[in-house]
C-alpha cells in the first residue's frame, strides 16, 4: 500500500523542507495551499500586474510544488475566514492574527482532502516555539484536537519533540529520520536543505501574513471601530493593504494611493465612490470610502490629495473629483494641507 500524505504548502522554507522529509521516506505527497486574502507575497504578486510593465511575480506554492513534482491543490477561503477574522474563538495574537482559529481551520480542510484522496497522515512545517501563539507545545495540542486530526498530524522538522503519531506507530514513518528542530531560529533548516540542493525558496523573515502586521492592524482596529453600523466585506480588508488612509468621519475615510500600482489597483474600486486626482500634474488617485462625502467633506480630501501631488509646494493645487451624488466633474483649487496637527488627527495611524 502506497503511503500517502497531504502537506500544508506555502512554498516556504519550512513547507517545503518538511515535505522534502516525508519524499525521502518514500511518502506521496499532495500539496495543499490556502489563499486567505492576507498573504503578502500574494499580495505582492498581485501589486505587481499593476505596476509599469505588469512584471510577473512566481507563486511560490507552485513553484515549490514544481521543484518536489508534487501537485498543488489551490484552496480558497472566503466568508467563512473573513468570519475567523473578525470573531475568532481563541482570540489574537499580537496584533490581529487569529493564528491558533486560522490554523484549524486551514488543517479542517486538509483532513477533508486526506480523505477525499485516501492519504493516511497530514503534515505541517510547524517548528516548535517557533511562533508565540501557534507552536506552543498547549496550542499544538490544541489544534491538533480541534481540527479532527489526533495523532494523524506529523511535523516532520520538530516531530522528535512530540509524541509518536499513528503513522510512527504504524511504521508508516520512520521517527528516527524525522527531526527535532526547536525554536526561532531558521539556520538549521537552511543548513539541511542546502544540503539537500535545494536553494530557490522566499527568505524566512517572518511576517508572511497582514494579520500579524501592526501598521494594518491599526487601519483593521479603525475599521471595526468605525463600522458598529454595517457589515464589514472582504473588499474593506482588501482596501486597507494599500495607500495613505484619512479618517474624516466616524463613517468616511480618504484612500490617497502611494505609487503607480496602488493608484490603478485603487481605481478598481471606484464605482460608487468619489475619486479625486490632480490636475495637470503626477500625483495620486485617491477614493472616499464611506457614504458619499459632503461639499466641505470632499473639499478637504481635494487638499490632502493637492499634498501628496508633484505640485504640493505651490499654494493652489487644480484637483478634480468624479463619481458620487453629482453627475459632473467638480473642479477643486485645493490649498495642500500642510498643518500637521491636522494631519495627525487625520491619518489612521500606521504603528
Amino acid at each position: 500500500m502506497v503511503t500517502k500524505a497531504v502537506v500544508l504548502l506555502s512554498g516556504g522554507l519550512d513547507s517545503t523542507l518538511a515535505a522534502l522529509l516525508l519524499q525521502e521516506q518514500g511518502v506521496e505527497i499532495h500539496g495543499i495551499h490556502f489563499s486567505t486574502g492576507f498573504c503578502l507575497s500574494e499580495h505582492k504578486r498581485t501589486m505587481a500586474l499593476f505596476e509599469p510593465g505588469q512584471r510577473q511575480v512566481r507563486s511560490e506554492p507552485q513553484r515549490a510544488g514544481k521543484d518536489l513534482g508534487i501537485p498543488i491543490k489551490n484552496v480558497e477561503l472566503g466568508e467563512e475566514y473573513l468570519e475567523t477574522v473578525l470573531h475568532p474563538k481563541h482570540g489574537y495574537g499580537a496584533n490581529i492574527n487569529p493564528c491558533i482559529d486560522c490554523r484549524i481551520m486551514m488543517l479542517r480542510k486538509a483532513k477533508a482532502y486526506a480523505d477525499e484522496i485516501g492519504a493516511q497522515f497530514v503534515a505541517t512545517g510547524e517548528v516548535l516555539g517557533q511562533r508565540p501563539m501557534s507552536q506552543r507545545r498547549d496550542t499544538m495540542r490544541v489544534i491538533e484536537k480541534e481540527s479532527g486530526l489526533e495523532g494523524r498530524l506529523v511535523r516532520p522538522l520538530c516531530a522528535k519533540r512530540l509524541p509518536p503519531t499513528e503513522p510512527e506507530k504504524q511504521g508508516l514513518l520512520d521517527r528516527e529520520r524525522l527531526l527535532d528542530f526547536c525554536g526561532r531560529g531558521r539556520r538549521p533548516q537552511m543548513e539541511l536543505i542546502a544540503q539537500k540542493g535545494i536553494t530557490d525558496y522566499p527568505l524566512p523573515a517572518g511576517g508572511c501574513c497582514f494579520l500579524t502586521d501592526r501598521s494594518y492592524a491599526a487601519r483593521f482596529r479603525d475599521l471595526v471601530a468605525h463600522s458598529t453600523e454595517r457589515k464589514i466585506t472582504r473588499d474593506d480588508l482588501v482596501l486597507l493593504k494599500v495607500g495613505r488612509h484619512f479618517r474624516l468621519s466616524p463613517v468616511l475615510k480618504l484612500i490617497v494611493g502611494r505609487d503607480e500600482g496602488e493608484c490603478r489597483f485603487l481605481e478598481l474600486f471606484s464605482a460608487g465612490r468619489v475619486r479625486l486626482e490632480a490636475v495637470e500634474v503626477l500625483g495620486p488617485v485617491a477614493l472616499t470610502d464611506g457614504p458619499l462625502p459632503s461639499g466641505e467633506e470632499e473639499a478637504l480630501c481635494a487638499r490632502l490629495v493637492a499634498r501628496f501631488c508633484d505640485a504640493k509646494h505651490e499654494p493652489v493645487v487644480a484637483v478634480e473629483a468624479r463619481g458620487g451624488a453629482a453627475t459632473e466633474a467638480r473642479l477643486y483649487k485645493a490649498a495642500p494641507l500642510w498643518d500637521e496637527t491636522t494631519m495627525s488627527r487625520l491619518r489612521v495611524l500606521e504603528e
